[in-house]
Formats: C-alpha cells, sequence, structure tokens
C-alpha cells in the first residue's frame, strides 16, 4: 500500500521566519496552480513578532529573486539599504584605533595565493584592506552596485539592512496575493495528533480545524510545535555564548535626505557585550546585547544611551523609548521530529553578532523545499538528514562567533576574561586554533558544500583581531613574489576604480525610488 502524498503544508506562525517559508515553499511548489503542494499559513492575531535583527547576507538577493520580488520593491517597501560588512570596533583591545571589517567579499586571490603572506609584507595596512577593495568602499559609505545595473546584480557582494515588520508585510502581501498562500488569522488552542504522534490538526479558536501533511514551526522563541508539542529539550550554548539579553531602539537622523547610510552593520564592544548599530534609509536601528550574568539592566541601557548621546547629543537619548528582549542562547535537540519541522527562533536563537538569524531560515526553507518528502515514510529519512546538517550547522555558527571573543585582549571586565577561559571554548575550535598558528584557515577546514562561514570569513576575524600565523620559511607557488605584487596591484587598481564609480549609499536608493535598477541602460 502506498503512503499518502505531501499535499498540504502549514506554517505556523507568521513574521519573517514564517512568511519566508510560505514565500519560499508556494514558490517552489507552484502553491497557486490546482496540481501544486497547498501551502497556509496561520497567524494569531494575539502574538506579536520580536523582530531580532534587521541583517542579511547576500543570500537574501538571490531567495528574493526566487520567489519573484523585484528588489527596487524589496528596497522601497521595507526601508531597506546595503550592507557590504561587519564593522568591528573596540573587540581587540577597546583603545580608539581599535577596528576592522569582515566584508563579504572574498579577498583578491583567495584559494590561488597566500593572501595571509601578501598582507605580512605589508602589514601597515588592516588584512581586510590590504586583500580586498570592500572595505575602503564601506569606508567611504559607497553603495555596491549603480542605478544601472540590474536587480540583485553588483560589482561587489552584498546583503541587506531591513525593517523587518515592514518585510514580513510584503512578505504577506506577495504571498497571498501572487503566490497563492493561504493566510488563516486564528489563535491555535490544541493540537491533535495520530497514534503515531503525527500532528493531525489544529483547534482554532474562531475557524475550522486546519489539517495538514507536514507543518512548519514558526512561532519563535516558545516553539509551540516543537518545543511544547513534542517537548524537544533547547539544548543551551550559554557556557559558551554568554549574551542572553538585549536593549533595542530606533534612532533618527539629523538630516534624513542627507546624512550617509553606512554600508556596514557597526559592532561596538562593551564591558559585558556589544551594542550594534545599523543604517537604514530613514532611521537608525541601535541596541545593546549583553549578558544579565554580568551587568544589570539598568547598566546596561545607561551604556546604550551614552554611547547614542555620541552622535545624537544626550537629551536626545535619554529620551528615547527602549525594548527589553531576553532569550536563551541555544538550538533544539532535534529540528524535525514527526511531520513537524522548525524554522527560526523556534528552532534556535543566539546573539545578532554576524546577522546569522534570517540566513538559518534561508538556508532551513531552502532545505525543506528542494528535500520536500513525497510521503510519510520518505519523511523519516529526510529529517534525519535535516537534523544532522543543521545540528552542524548550529554548532558552526557557535564557533565563529566564539572566535570573536576569544581572541580579544580586553581585560575591563569579567566578561571578557571568563569569555577566554578554556572551558568555555568549543573543543573543535581550540583544536582549529592550534592548526591557525602554522597555517591559514582554508577550504580544508571546512568540507560540507554551503559552510555557513567560509574560510575567508574566518581569515578576516582572526587578522583583524591580531592573531598570528607562522609565514612559512620558503617561497612556493602560494606565495610567490611576483603574483603578490600582481595581486596588491589589481586591488588597488579596483578600489580607485569603484571609489570613483559607485555612489554613496543614499545617492542610489533615492535613485532606485524614483527609477528603479536598469534606468539608463
Amino acid at each position: 500500500m502506498m503512503a499518502a502524498e505531501i499535499k498540504h503544508i502549514v506554517v505556523v506562525g507568521g513574521g519573517s521566519a514564517g512568511w519566508l517559508t510560505a514565500n519560499y515553499l508556494a514558490a517552489e511548489h507552484h502553491a497557486s496552480h490546482s496540481q501544486g503542494i497547498k501551502v497556509t499559513l496561520l497567524e494569531s492575531p494575539n502574538v506579536s513578532t520580536i523582530g531580532v535583527g534587521e541583517g542579511t547576507w547576500p543570500s537574501m538577493r538571490s531567495t528574493l529573486e526566487r520567489i519573484g520580488i523585484k528588489e527596487s520593491d524589496f528596497l522601497s517597501h521595507c526601508d531597506a539599504s546595503f550592507k557590504q560588512a561587519s564593522e568591528f570596533r573596540g573587540w581587540r583591545n577597546g583603545q580608539a584605533d581599535d577596528r576592522y571589517y569582515h566584508p563579504f567579499t572574498m579577498p583578491e586571490g583567495f584559494g590561488q595565493l597566500d593572501v595571509h603572506a601578501a598582507w605580512k609584507q605589508q602589514s601597515a595596512q588592516q588584512f581586510s584592506e590590504l586583500t580586498t577593495p570592500q572595505t575602503h568602499v564601506c569606508l567611504a559609505g559607497k553603495a555596491p552596485k549603480q542605478i544601472q545595473t540590474p536587480d540583485y546584480a553588483g560589482v561587489t557582494t552584498y546583503g541587506y539592512h531591513l525593517d523587518s515588520a515592514k518585510f514580513a508585510k510584503l512578505l504577506q502581501r506577495h504571498a497571498t496575493e501572487t503566490l497563492g498562500v493561504n493566510h488563516v488569522i486564528a489563535h491555535m488552542e490544541a493540537i491533535e495528533s495520530d497514534k503515531n504522534g503525527d500532528i493531525t490538526q489544529l483547534i482554532l479558536d474562531n475557524e475550522a480545524p486546519l489539517s495538514g501533511d507536514l507543518f512548519i514551526d514558526c512561532t519563535g522563541m516558545r516553539s509551540l510545535l516543537l518545543g511544547e508539542h513534542f517537548n524537544v529539550p533547547l539544548v543551551k550554548q550559554d557556557h559558551i555564548l554568554f549574551n542572553d539579553s538585549a536593549l533595542a531602539t530606533q534612532v533618527m537622523y539629523n538630516d534624513p535626505e542627507n546624512d550617509p547610510i553606512a554600508s556596514a552593520t557597526v559592532s561596538t564592544a562593551q564591558t559585558a557585550g556589544w551594542i550594534w548599530d545599523i543604517g537604514l534609509p530613514t532611521r537608525r536601528g541601535v541596541g545593546h546585547t549583553y549578558s544579565s550574568k554580568y551587568i544589570d539592566d539598568e547598566t546596561a541601557e545607561k551604556a546604550l544611551r551614552d554611547y547614542i548621546a555620541q552622535s545624537k547629543g544626550q537629551s536626545y537619548a535619554d529620551q528615547l523609548m527602549v525594548r527589553k528582549i531576553q532569550f536563551t542562547p541555544g538550538y533544539r535537540a532535534r529540528f524535525w521530529q514527526n511531520n513537524c519541522v522548525a524554522v527560526g527562533m523556534s528552532a534556535g536563537f543566539i546573539e545578532p553578532l554576524e546577522a546569522s538569524a534570517l540566513a538559518m531560515v534561508e538556508l532551513s526553507v531552502k532545505m525543506i523545499s528542494e528535500q520536500l518528502p513525497r510521503n510519510r515514510h520518505h519523511m523519516t529519512q529526510v529529517a534525519q538528514r535535516f537534523n544532522e546538517r543543521f545540528t552542524y550547522r548550529w554548532e558552526r555558527v557557535i564557533e565563529f562567533l566564539k572566535l570573536h571573543y576569544i581572541l580579544s585582549e580586553r581585560n575591563d571586565s569579567d566578561y571578557w576574561r571568563d569569555n577566554r577561559n578554556r572551558q568555555s571554548i568549543p573543543e573543535r575550535l581550540v583544536e582549529l586554533l592550534e592548526l591557525w598558528q602554522y597555517q591559514t584557515p582554508s577550504r580544508y577546514d571546512f568540507i560540507q558544500n554551503e559552510e555557513v562561514f567560509p574560510s575567508a570569513s574566518y581569515q578576516f576575524v582572526l587578522y583583524g583581531m591580531g592573531y598570528q600565523t607562522e609565514a612559512q620559511p620558503y617561497e612556493s607557488r602560494c606565495n610567490n613574489q611576483n603574483a603578490i605584487k600582481r595581486l596588491l596591484d589589481h586591488c588597488q587598481t579596483k578600489t580607485h576604480q569603484l571609489l570613483k564609480g559607485l555612489p554613496s549609499n543614499r545617492t542610489l536608493l533615492q535613485q532606485v525610488k524614483q527609477h528603479g535598477f536598469g534606468a539608463g541602460k
């Protein structure tokens, strides 16, 4: 007897995670056609979304293009801007000149030449400043493309900063009006299961019961399906990543028409955490993420207001409304249980350093879509593979974020000293750091396809933080002097070209609002 086919997917929960999931599955599996997979999103009118984090990775460009949203529409409707890097201030030693970049563009010649060797010969510059033009583009506040460039193309690699609430609304409209997603607004009162444990239907307060074949939990940190119903525990990571609280606010520009829009997320280290500063076209999103073990809320809020006062004045900073968010850093012991899979904060959450939250949503829904089970028997096999892959991915994200802390030389608080405690560092990361004393991070260290962070990202952080890798005592093909000179000359020439030809972020965004991309072609 053939097992029943998967014909109806129910996404529980809205917000960025829920609506991005619904859009992707509906677009890929033709929800608007009679022969396609039916996609329903259930959203409670009583639950507001958290909207933590306003940064994306470059992968969001291909995601938006795949689901059929024009880039100019996305930028306009979501108060979005271009993100090309993360900038870290004060992480190494807290001095006035303590700053480095983690750009999205790979170093010039990466994988072909030893760019670390090239940098060591010219170590007066920061690693990212010497090896990629993108750092200079960010320092100059330039955009990653021109108005003539088509949607989602660019001369540098870029992601976005966005207003997460507006993003969810755009996704909702596109899903329901274009892609055929069924939107049900009701409060879930109970979950009914089959004898094998599978969810059969959701009991709603003002609608008929909602049945489905695959249920996707996008209910945020409560994880109503995977966590509360299936009792899949959270694997806490607070012994590795200490931050468990955040204070967030919005800061207006002094001159909304002319003030520059930052090309990078600015992360400024504090005594017990760090402050993010994200530039959107109409405002800045600013927040302080910290560990409640090392600092109280009142002191954390004062640090946030003092930071804002540097650019806006103390009176303005003192009047801002600040919202608090609490979280337990960690991920679920399993992400796919029976016929339920968690996506977004239902699957796990850690601090927004390096903006991994939306990227993990994208990776999750992409695998669900590409590996969508044909029937319930097939689902068991897919679930096992999904759980293995995403356990690996969460572990790699946690290691990469921890790397930022353990390389710090700061001694101004127990928070920074404890972050360097050997007991708080994952064993695999310890082994890699020992290896990287003698060789640079490479593709041999990260062997999975679609690694969350490539080896180039590790190089940017390591050498931005002053880590020392012992250079080879002999000349090899990878650090050939002539090839290195050509690399550096090419990088310098390209930098000059980009700085001359690219508009500022604000200029390009204003042009897009008026004309859309491709104008003047």
